[in-house]
């Protein structure tokens, strides 16, 4: 059962992530998470039910851009890495894991060259190695920072998954860091690429259901039994304040592609159950309110401890926006409610993956602008930042137009 509900005192004595590192301490986190981590980057087993798949050869269009895929965890091994066959213009150049057997075994089944099979402390040779474009960073999001930066450090542009980092200080250190290696920085934001959101983003530009008031979004699964210990995303070090940064960010990223705009205002609340060892570092569920300028209000909530759910809604002066699943990686369905209702089937959304890779490899090969630039990323960083801020104050915070907090004087 919830028992705990978070006071100012509470949230700031409880060892609340939020308050202790996205509220005037995010350095100290981003340090702390370095120093904590040595452990983790020895490299973990293969996760269990991957199927890998067989080396077969693969031709490889001559601009294409070689990736080194830095993590080889569930996500990159299940998602991602499969989708490179569905791309024209990205491929899988190298590896880096701390695990040798797992180097060799997705080696051999993806056909990576010996030489291109990298440790995690050889990572600095890739600067030498031209078969290597850019740099994936599937690591755990408290590393994202520090092994982007390395990554522009050997000359290589980053495509960053989601979230950004665990603070809006080491965003604005990644985004310097491209800067200064002149290399591409993008955050791996598939929704944007996917087909059923991008319907929604051009419906709602269309006042398809009037003038948007009200969108409700909720991402929320029931982890089971875990601890920081055996699970990353339980450790504040590693995966900050929890099912924010991980599930609720969709929702987040819905609520500004949906209406337009960005929030003026936020109140937010964020709880965690009492002796329950899968919350003893992160929060078990984080809801919040935003305030948009055109009088639009978002109720947005996400959970590690309730029945599964992902969708987003969007109410409008004359009719709604209903999607359910909203972000999946696949089985979408949209829908619209009203006069003119409707369902929606604007194509599969399996592209979001290898749409995603050919945008950032056109950006590299075309110097084009990226669409999910680190801009984005520290957007949203400053944004949940503010949702900390206001669970932990109790009080409404108000923002400015980047999303930064508006400091009373």
């Amino acid at each position: 059962m919830i028992d705990c509900v978070f006071t100012r005192r509470e949230f700031v004595a409880g060892s609340s992530v939020a308050a202790a590192s996205l509220v005037g301490a995010a350095d100290s986190l981003g340090a702390r998470a370095q120093a904590g981590a040595s452990a983790r980057l020895k490299g973990q087993p293969m996760p269990e039910g991957v199927r890998l798949p067989s080396a077969a050869e693969r031709k490889i269009r001559p601009d294409s851009v070689g990736f080194a895929i830095v993590g080889l965890g569930g996500y990159a091994l299940n998602q991602m890495m499969p989708r490179f066959a569905q791309a024209e213009r990205a491929h899988i150049a190298a590896i880096v894991s701390g695990n040798p057997d797992k180097l060799r075994r997705v080696g051999e089944a993806y056909g990576i060259p010996t030489d291109a099979r990298y440790a995690y402390d050889a990572f600095e040779k890739i600067a030498y190695d031209k078969r290597i474009d850019a740099v994936y960073i599937v690591l755990p999001t408290g590393l994202h920072a520090e092994w982007a930066i390395r990554g522009f450090a050997a000359g290589k542009h980053v495509l960053c998954e989601k979230p950004m980092a665990l603070s809006s200080a080491d965003c604005q250190r990644m985004i310097a860091a491209g800067r200064k290696a002149k290399r591409k920085l993008m955050i791996a934001y598939r929704s944007h690429f996917e087909p059923y959101n991008l319907e929604a983003m051009r419906l709602m530009r269309q006042k398809a259901i009037g003038t948007i008031r009200l969108v409700r979004t909720e991402q929320s699964y029931r982890m089971g039994p875990t601890s920081p210990g055996e699970n990353w995303r339980t450790s504040r070090v590693l995966a900050g304040g929890g099912p924010l940064e991980d599930y609720g960010i969709y929702g987040l990223q819905a609520a500004l592609y949906l209406t337009g705009e960005m929030p003026e205002r936020i109140s937010a609340t964020a709880f965690r159950p009492t002796g329950d060892p899968r919350f003893t570092e992160i929060f078990a569920h984080v809801s919040s309110q935003l305030s948009f300028p055109s009088g639009a209000v978002a109720q947005l909530a996400t959970s590690y401890d309730s029945a599964g759910t992902n969708f987003a809604q969007v109410r409008g002066s004359g009719g709604a926006l209903i999607m359910d699943p909203a972000t999946s990686y696949a089985g979408q369905k949209m829908r619209i409610e009203g006069r003119d209702g409707r369902e929606l089937t604007p194509g599969d959304p399996d592209v979001q993956f290898s749409r995603q890779l050919d945008h950032f490899a056109e950006a590299v090969r075309d110097d084009i602008a990226v669409r999910t630039p680190g801009e984005m990323g520290l957007r949203d960083l400053r944004l949940i930042e503010a949702i900390y801020a206001s669970a932990g104050s109790g009080q409404t915070v108000n923002l400015a137009p980047d999303g930064s907090m508006v400091r009373r004087p």
